[in-house]
C-alpha cells in the first residue's frame, strides 16, 4: 500500500509540475519575477545616501572652512551644488527640493576654531523623506566630528575617545539588508499564488472533482497539490540566494544548510495559505485579488520595510503569527550575523507551528469545499 500510494503522489506531483512549467505565463513569473524583483531592490531600493544635493553658505571665506566643504564633498556621500551668500537662499532652496541638506558657515568660523572656543557650523535637512534625512544627518554629523577631531590645535586630554562601528554590517550598506529579504518575499508571493491558482484552476475546469473520485486520498491529493509548489519555490529561493551572493556580494556569514532547513517550514506555511485562499475563491481572478489582498499587510507587517519594534503593541502581538516575520529574522541573521541554530530556533520553532496549523486549518477548509 505504501508503494502504491507513493507512486500515485509522485504521479501527481509530476503531472503539477509538467502543467505548471508547461503554462507560458506562470513559466514567466517563477523566472522573471524573481530576478526583477532582486534587481530592484538591490539597484532602485536604496536608502543609502550617495551623492546627495548641498547647497553652502559660507560667511567666513577662509581656508578653514574651505576644508570644511572639501571633508564633506570628499567623503561621497554629498555634493556642492549651489553656492551663496545670503541665508535666505538655503532656505528658498530646501523649499522647493533642489537640496537635500544646507550648510551655513558663520562669519568668524576660522577664528573661533584657533582660539579652540568652539566653531558653529549650521545644518538644515529637507525631512519631508524622513528617513533619507536621519541618514543623511547621521552621514554629516560623523563626517564633521571626524573632520573636527583633525582639526584641533592641540590634543585634548582626560575627554572622552567615542569611536563608532557597525557590526555585522560595517558600510551601513541598504543591499545588504534587502537582498535577503527579497528571498523570504519572494517564495511566499510565488507559494501563495501558484497554490491558489492551481486548486482554482482544477475547480474552474471540473477536473478537480475527477481527482477526488481516483483512487487518490485526500491526504495525497493535498500533498500532491503543495509538494509541486514548495520544490519551485525552493528552486527560486536556490537561484536568488545564488545572485545574492555573486552578484550582489552579500555576504552569507552563516550555514546555508541552516537556511535552507528552516525554509522547508516557511515553505509549508505559504503554500498551506495558497491552500486556505483556494478553498475561499471560485475563480482565478478572485484568487488573484485575495491573495494580494494577504501578501500586502503580510509583508508590512514583517519588518522587511518597517521595524517591528516601532510598531504598537497590538500590531507587534499579531506579528507573532506571520511567518514572513520569522523567516526575515532567521535570513538577516544567518546572511549578516553567521547566527546559528542555537540562537534562531525559537523562530524555527515558530515557522514549525505555524506551518502545521495552517496546513491543518487549509486541509479541513479544503475537504468541506470539494464536499
Amino acid at each position: 500500500m505504501r508503494g502504491a500510494a507513493g507512486r500515485r503522489l509522485s504521479v501527481l506531483v509530476h503531472k503539477e509540475l509538467i502543467h505548471t512549467l508547461r503554462n507560458p505565463r506562470l513559466r514567466m513569473m517563477i523566472v522573471m519575477a524573481p530576478l526583477f524583483q532582486l534587481m530592484l531592490f538591490g539597484y532602485a531600493v536604496s536608502t543609502d545616501v550617495r551623492h546627495a544635493p548641498v547647497l553652502l553658505v559660507d560667511h567666513d571665506r577662509t581656508q578653514a572652512s574651505r576644508q570644511l566643504a572639501e571633508a564633506l564633498t570628499g567623503s561621497g556621500y554629498f555634493r556642492i551644488v549651489e553656492r551663496s551668500d545670503r541665508a535666505s537662499d538655503l532656505v528658498a532652496a530646501l523649499d522647493r527640493g533642489r537640496v537635500l541638506m544646507g550648510v551655513e558657515i558663520p562669519a568668524g568660523y576660522a577664528r573661533d576654531r584657533a582660539r579652540g572656543t568652539g566653531a558653529t557650523v549650521q545644518l538644515l535637512f529637507d525631512g519631508t523623506n524622513s528617513n533619507m534625512a536621519t541618514v543623511a544627518r547621521g552621514y554629516a554629523e560623523r563626517i564633521f566630528a571626524r573632520y573636527a577631531v583633525k582639526a584641533l590645535p592641540s590634543p585634548v586630554t582626560g575627554g572622552i575617545d567615542l569611536r563608532e562601528r557597525a557590526w555585522y554590517n560595517p558600510d551601513l550598506l541598504s543591499r545588504n539588508y534587502n537582498v535577503p529579504g527579497v528571498l523570504a518575499t519572494i517564495t511566499f508571493m510565488i507559494c501563495l499564488v501558484l497554490t491558489s491558482l492551481a486548486v482554482v484552476r482544477e475547480r474552474e475546469l471540473g477536473t478537480l472533482e475527477q481527482l477526488m473520485v481516483s483512487p487518490l486520498r485526500p491526504g495525497e491529493l493535498i500533498a500532491g497539490k503543495t509538494i509541486p509548489f514548495m520544490l519551485i519555490a525552493f528552486g527560486d529561493l536556490v537561484l536568488v540566494t545564488v545572485l545574492a551572493l555573486v552578484w550582489f556580494r552579500v555576504p552569507l556569514r552563516g550555514s546555508a544548510l541552516l537556511l535552507f532547513g528552516a525554509s522547508v517550514p516557511y515553505l509549508l506555511s505559504a503554500v498551506a495559505l495558497g491552500l486556505l485562499i483556494s478553498t475561499v475563491s471560485a475563480t482565478q481572478r478572485e484568487s488573484y485579488l485575495t491573495t494580494f489582498l494577504l501578501f500586502m499587510p503580510t509583508m508590512l507587517l514583517s519588518g522587511f520595510m518597517f521595524p517591528v519594534s516601532s510598531m504598537p503593541a497590538f500590531f507587534r502581538w499579531i506579528t507573532l503569527a506571520n511567518p514572513l516575520r520569522h523567516y526575515l529574522e532567521i535570513v538577516r541573521a544567518v546572511f549578516l550575523k553567521g547566527a546559528g541554530l542555537s540562537d534562531l530556533w525559537p523562530q524555527c520553532l515558530a515557522l514549525v507551528l505555524i506551518g502545521t496549523a495552517v496546513l491543518a486549518l487549509a486541509a479541513t477548509r479544503f475537504h468541506k469545499t470539494v464536499r
